[in-house]
């Protein structure tokens, strides 16, 4: 089976852990490049996540660090949701591990020239290296077979009331990329608010193994849905998409990012009906079959040690 090649940029985050976990067994994904950025929490704090999650895992994943704030704006996060760590819950060991001295835009671009074919990157955090790296190498995007995000939605927010967060943090980088021309997979929360794992599975996950017990652990201190109703795993589901795209009806829409409105900011305006008649940028997920990605999401972790 050829392997779809993969740069995850993520801000781990304890449903980007869960999304990591994803991304690096599935057998149908080659991650070559993990690459951080600042959203969830501070950008040391999710670097040095990325590094704890495969040393956790014994993986000898290239890690570099990306941008600190936003390109315009002060910095946001989300510890009341992740805890201040941005994992909180699990103990994870001492390590050695270090980033490479590259920052993660000139990463990118790095393992795209190495590549001899296009690869696909996958952003589940604001978008901020994606558009530094645009900004920097225009000439990438012919090396980038597609854009996947988790981020946006064509309805209400969940930062601001018409915003969610991974847009809402830096609406100026998003713009940028919305823009760019890259073929993009939008997974935003009109399908990531019912990617739910329902509380049984989760009650079951100390027992299927190490990787198990450790995301039940950062589950129990994760605030986007309870252990008892069901925990929304939004990042997953751009891995999800990578892997199991029949999971998912999407539309090609013409999507914009809102940057300056006083209440707006970061709300991504999807033109579902073409009121605007202009040309398709994106294709936004809009439906998900829950029980086949909760089905896809105990096969994936259970493939894990």
């Amino acid at each position: 089976m050829s392997r779809i090649p993969v740069i995850l940029d993520t801000d781990p985050g304890i449903d980007d852990a869960a999304a990591i976990a994803a991304a690096l067994f599935a057998p149908q994904l080659d991650v070559r490049l993990l690459t951080t950025v600042a959203g969830n929490v501070g950008i040391e704090k999710t670097t040095r996540n990325a590094l704890q999650l495969l040393h956790f895992w014994n993986r000898d994943i290239p890690v570099a660090r990306g941008a600190a704030s936003p390109l315009v704006r002060a910095p946001g996060d989300a510890a009341s949701v992740h805890g201040e760590s941005g994992m909180e819950g699990y103990a994870f060991v001492e390590h050695q591990r270090q980033p490479l001295a590259l920052p993660a835009f000139e990463a990118i671009y790095q393992q795209l020239q190495a590549s001899d074919e296009p690869l696909t990157l996958v952003a589940i955090g604001p978008l901020t290296n994606i558009a530094l790296l645009l900004i920097q190498y225009p000439d990438c995007v012919a090396k980038i077979k597609r854009l996947v995000i988790m981020g946006g939605s064509a309805g209400r927010g969940n930062y601001t009331p018409n915003a969610e967060f991974n847009i809402a943090i830096d609406p100026e980088a998003a713009a940028k990329v919305f823009a760019s021309g890259l073929e993009i997979v939008m997974c935003g929360l009109d399908v990531t608010n019912h990617a739910l794992l329902d509380p049984l599975y989760l009650a079951q996950l100390p027992e299927i193994n190490r990787t198990g017990k450790m995301l039940h652990a950062l589950f129990s201190h994760y605030r986007s849905g309870s252990m008892s109703r069901g925990l929304k795993m939004h990042d997953l589901c751009a891995i999800a998409w990578l892997v199991k795209p029949e999971l998912f009806t999407l539309q090609p829409c013409f999507v914009a990012v809102e940057t300056h409105g006083e209440y707006t900011a970061g709300t991504t305006v999807v033109d579902i009906e073409n009121r605007l008649k202009r040309p398709a940028n994106v294709q936004v997920a809009l439906q998900l079959d829950v029980a086949g990605f909760q089905a896809w999401v105990a096969q994936v972790i259970a493939l894990a040690p």
